[in-house]
This record gives C-alpha cells, sequence and structure tokens, in this order.
C-alpha cells in the first residue's frame, strides 16, 4: 500500500498557473497508477488525470483538456498536476489517489471512478478568484 500526501495548492488569479505534488510513501510507487481528482463545494468528486505507474500513458478530462497536465517522478515518488490559465470553475478541493498496477485499464469509466481508488491524500485547495 502507498500513503499519499498532497501540496501546492492555493489562491491565485484567473489565468494564473499552479503545479499540484503528490508524494508517495510506502510501496514501490511505479507499480501504482495515479489520478487526480478534484470536489468543488457541493458537488460530486471528478476525475481530472491519471498517470501510469511508468509514467508513459496518460488521460486528462476533456473539462481541462489544453490547461492541466499530468506527470511523475518516479525517483521522487512523486506526481504532479500542472494547472495553466486557470479559471474560477477549477475551484476545489484537489486529491491525488492511487490503485496498484501501473498499466491503465481500457475502460475509462473504470479510470474515472473515485471507487477505483483505495488510496487517496487527504487533498489540498485551489482557489481561483480575482
Amino acid at each position: 500500500q502507498v500513503q499519499l500526501v498532497e501540496s501546492g495548492g492555493g489562491t491565485v488569479q484567473p489565468g494564473d498557473s499552479l503545479r499540484l505534488s503528490c508524494a508517495a510513501s510506502g510501496d514501490t510507487f511505479s507499480n501504482y497508477r495515479t489520478t487526480w481528482f478534484r470536489q468543488a463545494p457541493g458537488k460530486d468528486r471528478e476525475f481530472v488525470a491519471i498517470i501510469s505507474g511508468s509514467g508513459a500513458s496518460i488521460f486528462i478530462a476533456d473539462s481541462v483538456k489544453g490547461r492541466f497536465t499530468v506527470s511523475r517522478d518516479n525517483a521522487k515518488n512523486s506526481v504532479y498536476l500542472k494547472m495553466n490559465s486557470l479559471k474560477p470553475e477549477d475551484t476545489a478541493v484537489y486529491y491525488c489517489a492511487s490503485v496498484s498496477g501501473g498499466v491503465l485499464p481500457p475502460s475509462s469509466r473504470s479510470r474515472m471512478n473515485p471507487n477505483s481508488y483505495p488510496y487517496w491524500g487527504q487533498g489540498t485547495q485551489v482557489t481561483v478568484s480575482s
């Protein structure tokens, strides 16, 4: 199993950028595919991006495609979410989540379902406001 800790959130203005980090400890992190979710007040948890254990494969939600990207550095046991051109609607608590198995499942439904992930961080708040 792995333990996850997010960092990098904050309050920014529309159009700004942020990079979130997800630091892992425990098991060999490259054996885990990792996903970013976000949850705005009063809304369901929303899939943002997923990256395979090796980092070779990624899948980005349509709602943030072209603005967000995901990467990882397994030497540092970390996954990153780079967010550009931030909008007020990106305001949410951002979570990283992992599951054993480095390869992305073929089903997008499985990738995007929060119930597919047993390991979660505590979340980091991102607020986009002028």
